[in-house]
């Protein structure tokens, strides 16, 4: 059987992923990614093999749940590799943390919503670690989303990225920006089942993380305070403005744009005797746009830097849309453009079109691949 690194953040999916590719024979080596942002509290040192950098695993500040990458996701991480009798390791990723923290501070300023798990996939957990694999003499990476690797006939043998069994869980839309190289050496063990099933094996497992509740943060930002996290990286930002109306008149002002994305409703602070709904953000003149839902829905957008796992066959086609993680994807029509660029067009408006996120297009479970919305 194969070697594989497999990215454990502590939590039950990675840990069943690692009992799945164990019960296959495979000889798996855990890996734990920490960012690097550091509490001043007390640390234990964890070494990395294969010319990696040991990192102190810090213990979270009190009010900070880092998502995947606290101190305490790395003790029951390596709970459950020495339970298995899997070597565990942690790798220094500070500086390439640091990249995705700088692009999502970045992205805020200029009046975007970025995405910064998409970003994590593409650079890190389908990036950095293949170089990490390749440097033990490993031939998979595997993780524990929610999708599935399907054999393909095509001339290469790539397999096809479709979504998880789990229709709640699937985590197709966050891996749309990897690399088509890298499907050939992917393993998605947890893809094959539901959630429940999952927690069901660890618990019979004896695995103490059955029961651990599903991270929903962003690793690096205080939950609720990313408005804080973004003034703490540009101190210097002016970003406070005026709310305005879609007919130009102002009705408040705010003390950020980076509080606020498309679509949004609740958290304005400025009550309009109806509901309004954050409809377009400038970073120019650091207005926030508010309107009405009737003036919230858009049925075309353009993306950038796409990426395809199956090579589009025609300048336009059919698809299946997606514009946010967990939202529906609905009926589209893509026109390919220079540059790496498409346009979509929706048969209904979507509403929450936001610049920054991604627009991923599937051919029914099939993801086909996708791009950034200008």
């Amino acid at each position: 059987m194969a070697r594989v690194v497999l990215a454990m953040s502590g939590g039950v999916d990675s840990s069943v992923a690692a009992q799945l590719l164990k019960r296959d024979g495979h000889d798996v080596i855990g890996v734990f990614m920490r960012h690097g942002e550091e509490s001043p509290v007390a640390h234990c040192n964890l070494d990395a093999p294969g010319g990696g950098t040991a990192l102190q695993i810090l213990n979270e500040r009190a009010d900070h749940k880092q998502g995947c990458c606290s101190a305490s996701d790395a003790a029951d991480a390596r709970r459950v590799a020495d339970r298995m009798d899997i070597p565990f390791y942690a790798l220094n990723l500070q500086e390439e943390f640091g990249q995705i923290m700088e692009y999502f501070a970045d992205e805020y300023i200029r009046g975007r919503t970025p995405n910064p798990c998409v970003m994590c996939n593409n650079w890190i957990k389908f990036g950095k670690l293949f170089d990490y694999a390749d440097s033990v003499g490993a031939e998979y990476v595997a993780t524990g989303h929610y999708a599935r690797l399907i054999p393909s006939d095509d001339a290469n043998g790539t397999p096809r990225l479709v979504r998880g069994v789990d229709p709640r869980k699937d985590q197709t839309y966050v891996l749309f920006g990897i690399g088509r190289q890298y499907l050939k050496r992917m393993m998605l063990p947890v893809g094959d089942f539901h959630k429940e099933e999952i927690r069901t094996m660890a618990g019979e497992t004896g695995l103490r993380v059955a029961d651990k509740k599903d991270s929903q943060e962003i690793c690096f930002v205080t939950s609720g305070k990313h408005d804080q996290f973004v003034k703490q990286r540009r101190p210097g930002a002016q970003t406070s403005g005026d709310f305005v109306l879609t007919d130009g008149t102002v009705v408040g002002q705010h003390d950020g744009i980076e509080r606020f994305t498309i679509g949004q409703r609740k958290g304005l602070g400025i009550a309009l005797g109806e509901p309004h709904y954050v409809v377009r953000i400038d970073p120019v003149d650091n207005q926030v746009v508010l309107g009405k839902i009737e003036v919230l829905g858009r049925s075309e957008l353009t993306a950038s830097n796409c990426n395809w796992l199956v090579e589009p066959g025609e300048n336009s086609f059919r698809c299946e849309a997606m514009i946010r993680y967990n939202s529906p994807a609905l009926p589209a029509k893509v026109h390919v453009l220079p540059e790496g660029r498409i346009s979509v067009t929706f048969d209904e408006p979507r509403n929450g079109i936001a610049p920054g996120q991604a627009v991923v297009c599937y051919d029914g479970d099939t993801l086909l691949g996708g791009g950034w919305i200008e």
